[in-house]
């Protein structure tokens, strides 16, 4: 078979996805698994190239004297917008790429020929991670054989017994160094919930949650009738936060317009536009909340809770945010927690990372302004890469809170827009929905704003 051209590729997408299916079971079958292999060949291919594509921009910021320490340090970020991954999948896929294409030739080639998928390669390359160039090669060869016969968790398995044959020194010291990534990581779950995910040291996590575990069993033995998870995880809640004490406070940050807030109360407040007062509100840190969820989480405030009210102004017809402006070098503390509402995540494409740094778009030096329309909200790790040479970004006509450009060093422009603020208008409409029948009169926080929207 001619090896294909890189014009070649474009023309292959549309031809591969609308390939005819086969009339019989048997025929679908073989189609689904050639084209399982022709996933792993087109991994392989695509890690031959971020390889040689490391190579060429180490090379371009050596020649234009960029330090040591900087070289090839936005390889990762410009792989992951062209392959449409967070920066951290793209340092992934790059370490990948350089294990299997210079140390593990063998698990290459399996790749290359569809007897191993990319998951089961990254676990390779993960589990081998702890030792010397040598030494996975060693592991490579010894294993090359049974790759396509082995599960994820048998896989790693084998990889983690060779491993520690030949460098026992190593993989211990690596599972020592580990416990230095400890961390609490939140993330959105369906149906309003979340999910709060801890990595600790496993004797550490073990105790943990033994002791949830005996507080759950000591309290059905009491007669508890919630269900033993639902003790464990009210238990979590009580003694990190101190609830039960009512000591500690915490701010939870809740964003909605004032037709989602009254949608559901009736009377003049509440006779806005359907498709406004069915409107998700939001949570910074967690996402999009259904109406009526977020109005009784407004109720449920004791009437004696400390509330902030911030207002934010959008656009009547686009529903963008009304920009601030500001003439401090630095985003002040009131223009950042704007810039966090209106983006929510890190403008980056496909990141979505919490944001961190508060990013002039144009950078400040160049004349950029400290304001709304040339402010954006990055994770830390793309504010870093965004100052490597050859990145530059621009914001849109209407600014960066509707467009923001960015383009890498090879002249490839990827463009981000924020999610949206709660209150967006939309054409269809819908009857306002609440599934918690509001106190008369309202909550006493929805007393105070009644005031406060009647007065403005």
């Amino acid at each position: 078979m001619d090896m294909l051209s890189v014009d070649a590729l474009p023309g292959l997408v549309p031809g591969v996805a609308a390939m005819s299916l086969a009339d019989d079971a048997a025929g679908l079958i073989d189609q689904l698994r050639e084209l399982e292999r022709l996933k792993s060949a087109c991994a392989a291919a695509q890690a031959r190239a971020t390889v040689a594509f490391k190579r060429l921009q180490v090379a371009e910021h050596e020649a234009a004297g960029v330090p040591c320490v900087r070289r090839g340090k936005d390889v990762a970020a410009q792989v992951a917008l062209a392959r449409r991954e967070s920066p951290r999948n793209g340092s992934r896929l790059v370490g990948m790429a350089d294990a299997l294409v210079r140390e593990m030739p063998r698990t290459m080639a399996a790749l290359a020929a569809g007897e191993l998928n990319e998951w089961r390669a990254t676990l390779m390359v993960r589990e081998t991670a702890c030792l010397t160039r040598e030494h996975r090669q060693l592991l490579d060869a010894e294993l090359a054989g049974r790759l396509g016969e082995l599960s994820d968790r048998a896989l790693v398995a084998e990889a983690r017994k060779v491993a520690y044959r030949l460098d026992p020194y190593s993989f211990v010291e690596r599972a020592r160094k580990v416990e230095a990534d400890r961390c609490v990581s939140l993330r959105p779950a369906p149906d309003c919930m979340t999910r709060l995910s801890a990595l600790l040291p496993v004797v550490d996590g073990v105790a943990a949650f033994a002791a949830l575990t005996q507080a759950a069993d000591a309290a059905r033995a009491a007669g508890d009738e919630r269900g033993r998870g639902q003790v464990m995880a009210d238990t979590l809640v009580e003694r990190v936060t101190g609830r039960s004490g009512g000591t500690v406070e915490v701010e939870i940050q809740l964003i909605m317009s004032d037709q989602t807030l009254f949608g559901g109360m009736g009377g003049s407040m509440g006779d806005g536009d359907g498709d406004t007062a069915n409107e998700a509100a939001l949570i910074v840190g967690h996402g999009p909340v259904p109406a009526p969820f977020a109005r009784q989480m407004v109720r449920d405030l004791p009437s004696d809770a400390r509330t902030w009210i911030r207002r934010l102004y959008a656009d009547p017809d686009s529903g963008r945010l009304i920009s601030m402006e500001s003439t401090a070098r630095l985003f002040p503390v009131g223009l950042r927690r704007f810039l966090v509402a209106r983006d929510q995540l890190c403008r980056t494409p496909w990141c979505g990372a919490p944001i961190r740094h508060a990013d002039h778009v144009v950078p400040h030096h160049l004349g950029g302004a400290t304001s709304a329309n040339n402010g954006q909200g990055l994770c830390e790790a793309c504010n870093q890469i965004k100052t490597m040479p050859g990145w530059r970004a621009r914001p849109g006509p209407e600014g960066a809170g509707d467009t923001v450009t960015t383009v890498t060093p090879t002249g490839h422009p990827y463009q981000s827009r924020p999610s949206g603020p709660p209150g967006v208008r939309h054409r269809r409409r819908w009857p306002a929905v609440d599934f918690y029948p509001p106190p008369p009169g309202g909550s006493p926080l929805e007393q105070r704003l009644s005031r406060i929207f009647a007065a403005a």
